[in-house]
């Protein structure tokens, strides 16, 4: 196991996860809502969609979330003016406010990492290209899949 790099990705996503449980509790919301509600703190009004790709949520794993956000008054949902079939996500006043109080997060983490800011970021550059390679090999061996089947 100690030479897995997956076992690695697991066990730290795992940890920061946990990390994050205690302080997200204060706010009330789980680690999958917090990063619904970065989007939203970013962008204000998304479609479900946009939202689902930013996550990389399916519908049958978000709308779930994003239904207990609306229930709690955080976000709202509805069709969107420009496309009928979409529907966009706002924040409520509630659910903007919130993001003063959650602003200490990320310093929070990085501090409870012990690692420094360029430790960090390019350890985010390094996941984002194998999270993009992963991703293309996804893509190929699904291809492969669909030529074999013909």
């Amino acid at each position: 196991m100690d030479r897995q790099v997956c076992f690695a990705l697991y066990s730290a996503s795992r940890a920061f996860t946990g990390l994050y449980r205690p302080v997200l509790e204060e706010l009330g919301l789980t680690y999958p809502q917090y990063l619904v509600m970065l989007v939203l703190w970013e962008h204000e009004s998304v479609t479900v969609k946009e939202l689902g790709a930013a996550l990389r949520l399916d519908s049958g794993t978000l709308s779930p979330l994003l239904k207990r956000l609306e229930a709690r008054g955080l976000l709202t949902r509805h069709r969107s003016f420009a496309d009928e079939r979409s529907v966009a996500v706002a924040l409520t006043e509630d659910g903007a406010d919130m993001r003063a109080q959650a602003r200490c997060i990320p310093d929070r983490m990085v501090a409870a990492t012990g690692l420094q800011i360029d430790e960090l970021e390019q350890l985010k550059s390094t996941l984002e290209r194998l999270t993009a390679a992963l991703d293309s090999a996804a893509q190929h061996q699904a291809e492969d899949k669909r030529e074999g089947q013909r």
